[in-house]
């Protein structure tokens, strides 16, 4: 990277300069763009969902659907404001503000550029940062939770009681696995500044194969996989997205905590979803995707990571993330509460338990950090742990046939309809026939003949 590109880099030094004008017009937009992201990533989610069912999705009101979550939006705030007689009003009013303003303070310290000149001064493009910036990002998304679990208690009502407390311990257990995801970062990049840790995945190395040298790739997503597969599975689990949205099953709980809110409040309950989905979304760009840096081969233009270039780049990866957000919304069934569970403490977080010890040898060896042996390593566990995760635990059974299925069924059960589309004769239509005539009635004539 040339030095002119290095320079580009915003430090800690960098900020608590700006006069306050600036400092408001950064807050501004990083609202703006969590509420702007929200509201197309509704349209967003709408338009791919329908397309991966062969239907059209939202087209009507605006051009291609995109002013449709504004009219729900409308919708919603005309709607009746109905407050639970066992409800606790304080707390019942508040609690879907604090999941929506813990999303959005995590935008706060997450670089959207490198330094640009704006007005006449040098400024990054991020609110701020600060020594411990990623820490702060944990105690947003760990705090975010309790704007649920406070929502299902204070509605007086079972079902987002129990909503509420599946989303507690869902926090707890996938938790755990985020923290130890990040730090594996923490280990490679030295620092928890958000600008730091983008301006570590930066730098590039050489590396060797079958005798060739090619430019080998700064982003963690690459270098330490597994620990990048496992925070995005945490994160999934963290935001209460499909198939881990079990806090708000509504075949088993109605609406989960969610159950007794509507008009504002509901709406907001469903801000805070997407808010955290897309302020998940550039962190994950943040921590594992070079943030604002292009990716390869962009790289090779000279001015990529310059300017307000990397805006573009930063907008087009948490674009790529959501749309997997919806991609498992699309395709994959909930997860029953028992394996959910399971597959936080039993499977993630020995996993990750093991890779920070492998990483921690790692680091013990001279020269630990050449991008050479850190490949070498990551790739390969990062592909054992998707192929252990995804690879099937049993054998699958040979379907039965409809004979079997009708055998192996219990006597006085619901038969299974016929294969052909046949329609059997109705018992209680032939015997009222035949009543009243018996004459017409052959035996083991189809109802429909009658």
């Amino acid at each position: 990277m040339t030095p002119s590109l290095l320079a580009q880099d915003p430090t800690l030094a960098d900020f608590g300069r700006d006069p306050w004008w600036l400092v408001l017009g950064k807050i501004v937009f990083a609202f703006a763009f969590g509420l702007l992201a929200t509201l197309l990533g509704v349209w967003f989610e709408r338009r791919v969902v329908g397309y991966m069912q062969v239907r059209p999705g939202p087209n009507q009101v605006g051009p291609f659907g995109l002013l449709q979550t504004l009219a729900d939006g409308l919708k919603m705030a005309f709607k009746e404001d109905i407050l639970p007689k066992a409800a606790d009003k304080v707390v019942y009013f508040f609690a879907p503000t604090i999941s929506v303003i813990c999303a959005v303070t995590a935008l706060s310290v997450v670089p959207f550029g490198p330094m640009v000149s704006i007005a006449g001064h040098h400024t990054p493009l991020q609110v701020t940062d600060v020594p411990v910036a990623v820490l702060l990002l944990l105690a947003c998304s760990s705090m975010g939770v309790y704007g649920i679990v406070l929502g299902g208690w204070a509605s007086g009502s079972t079902y987002p009681l129990l909503g509420g407390l599946r989303s507690s311990a869902q926090m707890i257990s996938y938790e755990v696995a985020m923290g130890l995801s990040i730090v594996a970062v923490f280990m490679t990049a030295g620092t928890m500044s958000t600008s730091g840790i983008v301006a570590a995945q930066g730098d590039a190395t050489r590396l060797t194969l079958f005798g060739t040298e090619i430019p080998a790739p700064g982003w963690y997503a690459i270098l330490l996989l597994p620990s990048f597969v496992i925070f995005f599975i945490a994160t999934v689990g963290e935001t209460n997205r499909a198939p881990f949205d079990l806090p708000e099953a509504e075949s088993e709980l109605v609406a989960g905590f969610m159950t007794e809110y509507s008009s504002l409040k509901f709406a907001l309950f469903m801000l805070s979803e997407y808010v955290a989905m897309v302020t998940m979304s550039a962190v994950t760009t943040t921590l594992f995707l070079g943030g604002w840096r292009a990716p390869w081969p962009i790289t090779l233009w000279e001015g990529a990571n310059s300017g307000w270039w990397p805006m573009l780049w930063f907008f087009g990866k948490v674009i790529a993330l959501v749309f997997v957000f919806v991609w498992l919304r699309g395709t994959l069934p909930r997860l029953r509460y028992d394996q959910f569970m399971r597959f936080g403490w039993k499977v993630l977080l020995p996993i990750n338990l093991v890779w920070i010890l492998v990483l921690s040898g790692l680091r013990s060896i001279e020269d630990w950090d050449s991008r050479s042996k850190l490949i070498a390593v990551g790739i390969p566990a990062g592909v054992l742990l998707i192929a252990t995760l995804f690879w099937p635990s049993r054998r699958p059974q040979p379907k039965p046939t409809v004979q079997e299925q009708v055998d192996s069924r219990p006597y006085g059960s619901f038969p299974l309809p016929p294969m052909d589309l046949q329609v059997p004769p109705s018992p209680r239509i032939t015997r009222v026939v035949a009543e009243r005539e018996p004459a017409n009635i052959v035996a083991g004539s189809d109802s429909r003949e009658v």
